[in-house]
């Protein structure tokens, strides 16, 4: 029998798994109204001269010039646009084929927002992940799907939701909702731009995910204080969305793990209430496969195969992961073509918006976006209603 004392002790850790497993689970769909007003990445995907995607649009091989000033912007960015969030570099050196013995850096850029009442160890994060690296073949590579434009989608979604995340934690803190009882409310956010994804000559298990492997090593032995509501940083993780090889036309994203199916029907509900909203500009294409359609590679609705990318290190460490990466590369997969100007721009552009409807959901954000403007909202629901004609008429 427990005694009086740790009966209560026992309750209360009862009480906290409850929470936890509630938290867990918890996502909140955002309305029409909300989903129309998200803010549109508009001229700042510009290949060119936008201030997100340009930038990156660059050769950025680890240990570079070309990383460097990639890695410098992106720092710029959330420091001049999100200047609450957190900044980190997690760092590792590591021989290449190429190396000739030496040494090569590479470089991960990890920002978060956590709640302003949560301790670090108590914080759930809910984590967009990019390879932000490219490859030393063929010269002049840019690698714009691969991950350039990956890149500026998280860019945008994050920027899109710090406001209305902040809003939504000032309230509950007027509220009083910052008490240690309320840990399922102990939701951040977390972006990690991964260095040296790309293998150096051909892929194998030392020459490939070079960031990745040393920073879900360096986090699975991460320990938070005891008592912790995780145990460490790698443990934090809600859901590791990883986006790859995105920003061509037409994309197949099939649904690679029945741990995580539940996260990628929402995105995919999202997706579609996006698009029956007119808030789409991509022609209508087949972005995810039904369950009631069958992989290529495969006679189940789960592909039989390990797709190699940066999430293999942190899901063999038991993270759940959504990954967002077509079934079949886009044609310019590893070709000096892929490029800026290889891009589909609308693609590029409802990705970004995609995102950035699956982080505020995730994070219960309804409610908390501030209004549109009746000039902007009269436009939306023009652009709604033309959709709606224009799918009549096919």
């Amino acid at each position: 029998m427990l005694s009086s004392s740790r009966r209560s002790c026992f309750a209360l850790v009862c009480l906290q798994i409850y929470h936890f497993a509630s938290f867990s689970t918890a996502y909140s769909t955002l309305s029409n109204e909300t989903l129309r007003s998200l803010p549109r990445p508009g001229n700042h995907f510009d290949i060119h001269d936008g201030s997100l995607l340009a930038p990156i649009l660059v050769p950025r091989v680890p240990g570079t010039s070309g990383s460097d000033a990639v890695l410098t912007h992106f720092v710029n960015f959330f420091r001049s646009t999100l200047p609450s969030w957190d900044i980190s570099f997690q760092n590792s050196t590591s021989t290449t084929p190429l190396s000739k013995g030496a040494q090569v850096p590479f470089r991960n850029l990890i920002v978060s927002k956590d709640p302003p009442w949560a301790s670090p160890g108590d914080t759930s994060r809910l984590t967009l992940v990019a390879h932000y690296d490219s490859k030393v073949e063929p010269t002049g590579f840019i690698g714009a799907t691969d991950s350039a434009a990956p890149c500026a989608m998280i860019m945008h979604a994050v920027r899109s939701i710090d406001s209305a995340l902040t809003k939504k934690w000032k309230a509950m803190q007027d509220e009083g909702v910052d008490t240690f009882g309320d840990v399922e409310e102990h939701k951040g956010i977390q972006v990690i731009f991964l260095d040296g994804e790309e293998a150096f000559v051909s892929w194998t298990d030392t020459d490939s995910i070079y960031g990745a492997r040393s920073l879900a090593e360096e986090w699975d032995n991460s320990l938070h204080p005891a008592m912790s509501t995780y145990k460490t940083k790698l443990e934090s993780i809600s859901l590791f969305v990883l986006l790859d090889l995105l920003g061509a036309k037409d994309p197949s994203i099939p649904t690679y793990f029945k741990t995580t199916h539940w996260a990628y029907q929402n995105m995919a509900s999202a997706e579609s209430r996006l698009r029956e909203l007119g808030q789409f500009k991509s022609a209508q294409g087949r972005t995810w496969l039904p369950e009631s359609k069958k992989d290529p590679h495969t006679s189940s609705s789960f592909p039989s195969y390990i797709m190699q990318d940066d999430h293999i290190p942190f899901m063999a460490r038991g993270v759940d992961v959504l990954h967002l990466i077509p079934s079949h590369f886009p044609k310019v997969w590893h070709r000096i073509e892929d490029d800026g100007e290889h891009l589909d721009g609308p693609t590029v552009e409802d990705w970004a918006m995609l995102t950035t409807a699956f982080a505020a959901e995730w994070l219960e954000l309804e409610g908390f976006f501030d209004k549109p403007s009746m000039s902007r909202k009269d436009d939306n629901e023009k652009r709604s209603k033309q959709d709606v004609i224009s799918k009549t008429e096919l």
